[in-house]
């Protein structure tokens, strides 16, 4: 993240936007106006921060960020998700989820992510419950509501609220928004939380998902940014952004770089290295539910 934070964010500056943008930014700003206080659902990633971003603009200090932390969730992520919210001048909490001891979620089933979002929003509930007229809300757009999301049932029976699935505003529609706000973290790439680099049913611990994460941060260190490292058994399935795919393939092609990318996951104890050739699709693991998605660019 660059750059200074404005004395104001720009939220009101906004006059570039299409006109079907405008109508549905001006939709989600009277929304959060209608509520005494929030509880944003907050990971960092660019979804939930522009609804933490709105709410604080509306309603001040009646707005609280709340991160859930667990070995799920990345490092490098949880110290981005606390820079953003110290650049916005946002309240953030953070509260130490458990979903690793509940079977539901650590076998990993096809449904894993309603066993991590009860988790997380039963949590959330009853720091909503401490504020007066406060309600949870998280940062569910319109383009989740057409994928495989069990956590959007889990969010909806505990009463929480998308704000942005609500004004109808989709992926493209949150990044083109949050580069009109000022945000710095608009074209961030999207990274959904390590419990999603593993084929279901194979178990996930909390050993597992902090050697992914290790695999991960080494390549972000070569430079590479839009990622995946799928683990499967013991090997590591290397998934990258197709801009970025090409690059990878021409340093692979030197013995110094394959052998040194090699030596270090087999130090963290995978049996194998392999590059998808297909590169990163998004949710591409449902394809084994049936639920696949044609491929398209990671956002």
């Amino acid at each position: 993240m660059t750059g200074d934070r404005p004395q104001r964010l720009p939220l009101t500056l906004l006059e570039s936007l299409p006109g079907p943008l405008a109508q549905a930014h001006r939709q989600l700003c009277e929304r959060l106006d209608g509520f005494p206080r929030v509880v944003v659902a907050y990971s960092g990633g660019v979804d939930s921060a522009l609804v933490a971003a709105l709410a604080f603009e509306r309603l001040g200090q009646r707005a609280l960020a709340v991160t859930g932390v667990s070995p799920a969730l990345a490092p490098h992520l949880l110290e981005e998700a606390r820079a953003q919210a110290r650049w916005l001048g946002l309240a953030h909490r953070e509260v130490a989820t458990a979903e690793l001891a509940d079977p539901a979620y650590a076998s990993n089933p096809g449904d894993r992510c309603y066993a991590c979002k009860r988790e997380l929003h039963g949590l959330l509930a009853p720091i909503a419950a401490a504020q007066p007229g406060a309600v949870v809300l998280d940062g569910v757009n319109r383009d989740d509501l057409g994928d495989h999301r069990p956590g959007i049932r889990a969010a909806a029976e505990l009463g929480v609220i998308s704000p942005l699935a609500e004004a109808g505003i989709d992926k493209e529609g949150v990044r083109t928004l949050s580069r009109a706000l000022g945000l710095p973290w608009w074209d961030k790439p999207a990274q959904p939380c390590l419990a999603s680099r593993f084929p279901y049913g194979e178990p996930i611990t909390a050993g597992r998902l902090q050697r992914v994460a290790a695999a991960e941060d080494w390549l972000r260190q070569q430079g590479f940014r839009a990622l995946r490292v799928r683990s499967q058994g013991e090997t590591a399935r290397i998934e990258l952004a197709p801009a970025e795919l090409q690059r990878a393939l021409q340093q692979l092609a030197l013995a110094d770089f394959r052998e040194t990318l090699v030596d270090a996951f087999r130090a963290l104890a995978f049996h194998a290295v392999a590059l998808d050739l297909e590169g990163l699709v998004s949710g591409k693991l449902n394809r084994a539910l049936g639920k696949e998605d044609h491929p398209k660019p990671h956002a």
